[in-house]
């Protein structure tokens, strides 16, 4: 049995990047899948493609009836909601804070804050009559340190793990399991427009990427959605509150290893002399 067997699910930023992964691995583990992008004509060929266990839904998460619509939309089309992944981003405002443009930063905070907020109001309309549930939102390792991301992409994606807390706390006796995924460096268009000025330019971030990888290894698509398939399973029944960090140990280990092998010999030393 495939692991989200019978699940119905939504991705928002379903059309591309992290979302698209997401949306094939989920089908590919049994799922059906309502896409919610504001991209149609990639959002509807997606949908093509996987026939009738997928389903567009126009989408602008900065709008709250039209997040409503795409979660009416999963349950009209399937009957219930099973699995909301609140994931559709942008870079967003960027510059030193005393320039940063404040209508650029409230579109941004629009996006990636409010964006999740409208995510899991209207999963959790739908989620808590049913008794059971997993939302799912994707944060940054941005969200874990500071310094990796533009201020106020940064401030929301703290916002969104405090948020995770926050509401499993409360969606907890409803059986619902609120969790998020905070990316690494993971080879994207948003992520390639970020490294190179061309988001077309996927083949080269992913060769920066894996060699400023800790594990020699480029972060992927599929490597988020996997952690989300992991998060949207029964495999997870026992785990809310908790943001999963799928980073290449970015932000555990913080350095390269060069000081363990560069050291190796003085450090093997220093341990015969203690021993002695």
């Amino acid at each position: 049995m495939a692991r989200l067997d019978g699940k119905i699910a939504i991705v928002t930023g379903g059309a591309s990047g992290i979302g698209e992964g997401t949306v094939l691995r989920f089908v590919e583990e049994g799922a059906r899948v309502v896409i919610a992008d504001v991209q149609e004509e990639p959002g509807r060929e997606l949908a093509r493609r996987l026939g009738d266990v997928a389903r567009f839904a126009p989408t602008d998460v900065t709008e709250e009836a039209s997040v409503a619509r795409a979660v009416d939309t999963a349950v009209e089309a399937f009957g219930r909601l099973d699995v909301m992944f609140n994931n559709a981003g942008i870079v967003g405002a960027v510059g030193r804070i005393a320039e940063t443009d404040t209508g650029h930063w409230d579109r941004t905070v629009a996006i990636l804050m409010r964006g999740v907020y409208l995510g899991m109001k209207h999963a959790a309309r739908v989620m808590v009559p049913q008794a059971s549930g997993a939302i799912i939102s994707t944060s940054s390792t941005a969200g874990i340190l500071g310094g990796l991301g533009p201020h106020c992409y940064t401030a929301c994606k703290h916002a969104v793990i405090g948020l995770t807390k926050s509401v499993a706390s409360e969606l907890a006796q409803h059986g619902i399991r609120v969790n998020a995924i905070s990316p690494g460096n993971t080879a994207t268009a948003m992520t390639s427009a970020v490294m190179t000025g061309d988001h077309t330019a996927i083949d080269a971030a992913t060769q920066h990427i894996a060699a400023s990888s800790l594990l020699g290894i480029p972060g992927l698509p599929v490597d988020i959605a996997n952690a989300a398939v992991y998060l949207a399973s029964e495999e997870a029944r026992y785990v809310t509150a908790q943001t999963l960090v799928v980073d290449a140990g970015q932000t555990a280990i913080g350095g390269n290893g060069r000081f363990h092998q560069q050291n190796a010999a003085l450090l093997r030393e220093a341990g015969v002399r203690e021993k002695a």
